[in-house]
């Protein structure tokens, strides 16, 4: 197993365990779910060239005869890019006494001033950063309302 390999494998480990802790895990962590409201996407430019450069790799190692399992581990990265960037919908989590926003822990008590732009973004002001929430569905700020309300 060359270098290129090794690095790799922990790449796609890293990416893999990402996956099932957005998926699987943090939805369960620090109580339960009271809503659960999709964002929308960034920009989908970024996922199409990492996507289009791990191809690129692809065809250079079948073209120069490399191994099959470099081949195995460029194509297990390229289905993960493909769903971090096409398949996964960032979301926000709101529980009992928090929200996940970006996989990280932000608690009520932090929030000191909340604004609602003309353009229907979110704006929640913390202690030292701004938290900007486009959500994809316009109705959805009416039910973060209600949760935040009940949560207080």
């Amino acid at each position: 197993m060359t270098v290129a390999d090794i690095v790799l494998v922990v790449v796609v480990a890293a990416l893999l365990a990402f996956a099932l802790y957005d998926e699987f895990i943090m939805p369960r962590r620090n109580g339960e779910t009271l809503l659960s409201v999709p964002l929308l996407r960034r920009s989908r430019t970024d996922g199409a060239i990492f996507v289009g450069l791990l191809v690129i790799l692809i065809y250079n190692n079948t073209a120069n005869g490399g191994s099959a399992l470099t081949m195995w581990l460029l194509s297990a990265l390229a289905l993960l890019g493909i769903y971090l960037f096409w398949i996964r919908a960032p979301k926000i989590i709101f529980k009992q006494q928090g929200f996940f926003f970006a996989n990280v822990w932000i608690e009520y008590t932090r929030i000191k001033e909340m604004n609602l732009s003309e353009d229907g973004v979110l704006v929640m002001q913390l202690e030292q950063r701004r938290l900007l929430i486009r959500v994809r569905n316009i109705d959805d700020l009416e039910k973060i309302y209600k949760i935040m309300i009940k949560t207080q």
